[in-house]
């Protein structure tokens, strides 16, 4: 992973559609830390993660990754809601995209495909999977190449329990190895966060 790594919020807001979602927002996360955002629909939590993933401007503040050698986005992993995949590829197929587009790097993709019991289904078109299959299959980006900042958007949704436990590992494992996670998420994860951080709408608290 690249050195150091931390995420910083400096008072920053989001203005989605004429409307202020949140303003004066402000964390900071070191290596190892993580930080479930939660709060209703509309509050922003999607935006968060999308502003921090250089997907959205910032209305107001500032965001610093600890490089100033690398752009924020390029230290992050962002999976959303939409799955992101293409039906048409195999899995391994979508995996070995991923890895080209995000610069390569994962040590253990095998273990990935196994952890989230895929490793029979490599080779099967991705649009023959259930809904549960396709999360699964887009959480495997966070394996296919090596990003410090895990961002993660309602990543349990359409999983079955083994399936949560198993995130909750990958992520407690990528904390362990100096990486950062930010979730939001309504499902409890089997995983202490370090900090919360609740957004209401048009504040923060």
């Amino acid at each position: 992973m690249p050195q150091a790594i931390s995420l910083s919020a400096h008072a920053i807001s989001c203005q989605r559609g004429g409307r202020l979602l949140f303003e004066g927002l402000s964390f900071s996360l070191a290596p190892g830390e993580s930080l479930l955002v939660t709060g209703p629909n509309g509050a922003g939590k999607t935006s968060l993660l999308r502003m921090i993933a250089g997907l959205l401007p910032l209305h107001a503040g500032s965001l610093d990754g600890g490089d100033a050698s690398v752009p924020l986005p390029e230290l992050c992993h962002y999976v959303g809601h939409a799955n992101g995949i293409k039906a048409a590829l195999s899995l391994s197929e979508n995996v070995e995209f991923w890895a080209d587009f995000l610069g390569g790097g994962s040590s253990d993709l095998d273990g990935a495909f196994r952890t989230f019991g895929l490793a029979s289904l490599e080779a099967l078109p991705a649009g023959l999977l259930s809904a549960g299959q396709k999360r699964k299959l887009s959480l495997l980006r966070l394996f296919a190449a090596e990003r410090p900042i895990w961002l993660l958007d309602e990543p349990s949704v359409s999983l079955d329990a083994p399936s949560v436990t198993a995130l909750g590992q990958a992520i407690a494992e990528h904390l362990a190895q100096g990486g950062i996670a930010v979730v939001a998420s309504h499902t409890p994860l089997e995983l202490r966060f370090s900090q919360e951080l609740a957004l209401k709408r048009e504040h923060v608290s």
